[in-house]
């Protein structure tokens, strides 16, 4: 597989407020836990991961979220809005190499770290490292 350079980082992130943020121009009305940016689907160019806490349709609790966004023209524009992984996520990391990482907790009160490729529209499973395990070790993983 072929490597390719990023060009320099296209992103900022505004904070206007605690539930307010502007990532270029594209208005983000939800709290932001996270921000990194990286090449997700390969096209050797930097994409935004921004991490809102938000409510979804099909999941009524606020969570963390998962939203990629492409630059067009100095523009921030969505990539894919996540709703949800697997389990219930936590926190998330980019990795070399277009690889999202997240940590997941599930219903049981165990913790998972996960690591998530593109693949056509949208973010898909590649492998735990591990699972269900407690959260100490789950956080020793995910930190990796």
């Amino acid at each position: 597989m072929a490597t390719t350079q990023c060009v320099a980082n296209p992103f900022t992130l505004r904070k206007v407020n605690d539930s307010l943020y502007y990532l270029n121009d594209w208005k983000l009305p939800y709290p932001v836990y996270r921000f990194e940016t990286g090449d997700v689907d390969g096209d050797g160019k930097p994409d935004a991961l921004v991490g809102v806490i938000k409510k979804t349709r099909f999941h009524r609790e606020e969570g963390h979220r998962i939203f990629i966004f492409k630059e067009v023209n100095q523009k921030a524009r969505p990539l894919w809005f996540g709703s949800k992984l697997a389990g219930l996520l936590q926190d998330f990391r980019y990795r070399e190499g277009g690889i999202v990482r997240s940590l997941e907790a599930w219903s049981d009160g165990r913790y998972s770290v996960a690591e998530w490729r593109w693949k056509d529209f949208g973010l898909s499973f590649e492998r735990y490292l591990i699972h269900r395990t407690d959260k100490k070790t789950a956080i020793k993983y995910f930190n990796l």
